[in-house]
């Protein structure tokens, strides 16, 4: 990974929702996130479910600071969002939730992944007016339908009412964002990061 990455701006979809950034590689994701975090010109909380972002900061692979990680226990999900959700509201920060196959995998009662978008949710509308934006990252691949499915594991990635979906991929030059309408397909061309 770059250790000196070009700035990265965080996805705003118009409705003031949270930005979802799908990615099938682990590293390029990785990268975003602290790229994002790198250059997002405020405090950072990056929600780390899957652990490899906070394992890079933890063995000093990368140095960043003034990003604060939290890494919920599978039975404190709810209050440790509601406490970024309450710093959101306070203050202009980045919330980064790294990544959704994490969080939804933390539990195995099928409500779960409902009480984890409603938290997300929770921290958008929260910390909209402070200024705060919210960010989730997930792995995810493209099946034969044209459906968006977390990777490993297959539940189906729908976007949330006010979100906007987005999809990073390395076009060859780089990393690149292009975004994604609600079935999936690419609505505006790719943005070189």
């Amino acid at each position: 990974m770059d250790k000196n990455p070009d700035p990265v701006r965080a996805p705003r979809p118009p409705g003031g929702g949270p930005g979802i950034v799908l990615c099938g590689d682990a590293l390029l994701k990785a990268a975003f996130v602290d790229g994002l975090a790198g250059s997002a010109g405020c405090p950072v909380i990056v929600v780390d479910t899957d652990l490899l972002y906070s394992g890079y900061l933890g063995s000093g692979m990368i140095r960043r600071d003034g990003v604060e990680v939290v890494r919920p226990a599978a039975g404190d999900w709810r209050g440790a969002l509601s406490a970024v959700a309450a710093r959101a509201s306070e203050e202009r920060v980045l919330v980064i939730v790294d990544t959704l196959n994490g969080a939804y995998g933390m539990s195995g009662d099928p409500w779960h992944a409902m009480r984890v978008n409603s938290c997300v949710m929770l921290a958008a509308a929260a910390g909209r007016g402070a200024g705060s934006s919210v960010v989730v990252a997930a792995m995810a691949r493209r099946r034969e339908d044209g459906a968006w499915v977390l990777s490993p594991g297959g539940r189906q990635v729908a976007g949330l009412r006010g979100s906007g979906m987005f999809l990073l991929e390395d076009s060859g030059g780089g990393p690149a964002l292009a975004g994604l309408d609600a079935a999936g397909s690419r609505i505006r061309g790719e943005t070189p990061l």
